[in-house]
C-alpha cells in the first residue's frame, strides 16, 4: 500500500492536475520496464495533463480520473466549491499561493463558504482537504479515495495487461471535458469498442461493505444492457465477489463515452465508499481487493 499512500498525498483539484500527472509519469517511467508489455505513452501539452498508455492491440480501454473535488478562493475570504464537496464547518483545507503554504479551516454553509486564514488568499487558489490516512484490518479511510483508488487500480493493471488502453483523465469531478479529445485520439490511433470506468461509487441500501466490487447497471445514465450482461456473466464465472448497483443519480466518465459520436459500450466498475466527498471517505479492503482483481480478469476476457 506504500504507493497508494503516496498517491493519496497528491493534490489535484479539477483544473490543476499537472503535478499529479507529472508524479504519475515519473512512476510509469520507473516501472514500465518491469511490466509484461512496454506501453506507448502519450502525454504532455497536447493532452492537457491526461496520460494515455497503449498496450499491444487494444480491444478495451480503462479510464480513471486523476482530479478531485475541492475549493477555490474568491474574494474577501470567500470560497467556491469545485465539484461537489460536502460543506462541513471546521474542515481543514490546504493549498498554496504565491505567498506560501496555506492551512485553514472552512467556515459557513452552502452558498456562503469562507476560510479563517489570517491573510487574504490569492483569487483562484485551489484548496484540498487535509489528508489523514487511516487503515485497519477491514477498512481504509482518507480523503480522495474517489478517485485515488481508481488510479491505483489502473496502475496495478499496467503490470500484467497485454492488450488495451489505460487512460488517466482530468476534469471529471467538475463537469468533465477531457474525454471528447481523448476518445477522438484513441479512435484515430487504435480504436476500441469497449470501455471500463475505474471509479468509486456509494454505499446505499442495496450496496454494502464487504460484498465485493460494484458493477453499475445504471446511474443517471444507462449503458447498453447487452454489454452489462456480458460483464456480469464473465464475473460470475470468475469467483471474484461482486454486487450490482442500480441508481437514479450520479455520473462518471462513462457519461462522456455514451455522449460521444463513437459506438463504444461502457460500464462503471469500482468499490463503494461511505462519507462521499468528505475528508473521511471509507472503503472496505475486501471490496478494494475485488476491484484490483476484476480489471485484469475483464481486460483478458473481453
Amino acid at each position: 500500500m506504500k504507493f497508494l499512500f503516496e498517491i493519496l498525498k497528491q493534490n489535484s483539484v479539477s483544473g490543476d492536475e499537472s503535478e499529479t500527472s507529472d508524479f504519475l509519469l515519473q512512476y510509469i517511467d520507473q516501472r514500465k520496464n518491469y511490466w509484461n508489455v512496454l506501453p506507448e505513452i502519450y502525454s504532455g501539452e497536447d493532452f492537457h495533463d491526461c496520460i494515455l498508455l497503449k498496450f499491444g492491440v487494444p480491444r478495451t480501454a480503462v479510464f480513471a480520473h486523476i482530479d478531485t473535488i475541492g475549493f477555490m478562493s474568491r474574494y474577501n475570504n470567500q470560497l467556491i466549491s469545485v465539484g461537489g464537496p460536502e460543506i462541513i464547518e471546521g474542515t481543514i483545507l490546504e493549498g498554496r499561493d504565491s505567498l506560501g503554504e496555506i492551512s485553514c479551516k472552512l467556515k459557513g454553509q452552502e452558498n456562503d463558504i469562507t476560510h479563517d486564514f489570517p491573510r487574504g488568499i490569492a483569487p483562484g487558489t485551489r484548496l484540498s482537504f487535509a489528508q489523514n490516512i487511516r487503515i485497519d484490518e477491514e477498512y481504509i479511510q482518507a480523503a480522495y479515495l474517489d478517485n485515488r483508488l481508481g488510479v491505483y487500480t489502473a496502475l496495478k493493471l499496467c503490470e500484467t495487461i497485454t492488450d488495451g488502453w489505460v487512460i488517466f483523465s482530468t476534469f471529471e469531478e467538475h463537469g468533465g471535458g477531457s474525454m471528447p479529445f481523448l476518445l477522438k485520439f484513441i479512435q484515430e490511433t487504435s480504436p476500441i469498442k469497449q470501455a471500463l470506468i475505474a471509479d468509486i461509487t456509494w454505499i446505499t441500501e442495496g450496496v454494502q461493505f464487504h460484498n465485493g466490487v460494484v458493477i453499475s447497471i445504471r446511474d443517471k445514465f444507462i449503458p447498453r444492457k447487452k454489454f452489462i450482461d456480458r460483464i456480469i456473466d464473465l464475473v460470475s464465472d470468475s469467483g471474484i465477489p461482486y454486487q450490482l448497483e442500480v441508481e437514479e443519480y450520479g455520473g462518471s466518465d462513462g457519461r462522456e463515452v455514451q455522449f460521444s459520436p463513437y459506438a463504444i459500450d461502457w460500464c462503471f466498475i469500482g468499490a463503494a465508499e461511505e462519507n462521499v466527498h468528505t475528508p473521511d471517505e471509507k472503503v472496505s479492503l475486501v471490496d478494494l481487493e475485488a476491484m484490483l482483481k476484476i480489471y485484469p480478469y475483464l481486460m483478458e476476457k473481453l
